[in-house]
């Protein structure tokens, strides 16, 4: 393994600026393991036993209230997980869920610790991870407080789509299966809501429904949507 290798392994933003050295070393604590569809790699409340990167496949990371799951967001091949238990020792406060069959890399705990140990600069990379969650937080419940649906789902489907669009004729296929249930859970309203606005943009022609599949037809629609209300609410 040479340093020019380590993209593939770390391709996540956030440890864009380790040395190669380090990324080198800490991939070598890791070891496979495969999810079955639907298979939990860890849920709320249990305690925190590796740190993971999605290798292959998608994981939902959500929580399940009285007979109902939320979803708060998915993460695909390059994302990591699981270090917010790891670096506070509390449990996990969300379940993730293989989407499909999928494939991780796991780095044990105690590898890690006794890693975080050796190299101390490696907190700074935690940091960093942590402190763009923390934006992100920040920022989903400005939007929940303060944006109508239809720019909440808006922003959303254009995040989707820079993650995990691909190009269909004139579209933006979002390659992941979105059931209208969960894309509900995700905004936090009901299903009615959110077929209801759906179903006006698909007849504007802003959006095509496939299948649990969403195109976006007009991206540069829900944009101007986007900046209109967010120029309003502010």
């Amino acid at each position: 393994m040479t340093p020019t290798d380590t993209p593939a392994l770390l391709p996540s933003y956030w440890f864009r600026d380790m040395p190669a050295d380090l990324a080198m070393r800490l991939e070598a604590l890791a070891s496979s393991r495969l999810l079955k569809p639907s298979e939990y790699l860890y849920r709320v409340g249990d305690s925190a036993e590796g740190f993971y990167r999605v290798q292959r496949g998608r994981l939902r990371l959500g929580a399940t209230l009285g007979a109902r799951e939320y979803t708060i967001a998915h993460v695909g091949p390059g994302d990591w997980l699981g270090e917010v238990p790891l670096l506070d020792g509390q449990p996990h406060g969300s379940d993730a869920q293989a989407v499909g069959e999928a494939q991780v890399r796991v780095v044990p705990r105690r590898l890690l610790e006794a890693l975080l140990e050796q190299e101390p600069t490696l907190y700074r990379h935690f940091a960093r991870r942590l402190a763009i969650a923390m934006r992100l937080s920040v920022s989903y419940y400005g939007d929940l407080a303060t944006l109508p649906l239809p720019a909440r789902l808006a922003k959303r489907l254009l995040e989707l789509a820079a993650q995990y669009g691909e190009t269909e004729g004139t579209g933006i296929r979002i390659d992941l299966r979105l059931p209208q249930q969960l894309l509900a859970d995700m905004l936090v309203t009901s299903r009615q809501s959110l077929s209801k606005e759906l179903k006006a943009w698909e007849g504007r022609g802003w959006i095509a429904m496939k299948y649990n599949t969403l195109i976006l037809r007009q991206p540069e629609a829900l944009r101007a949507l986007l900046r209109q209300q967010e120029l309003h609410a502010g």
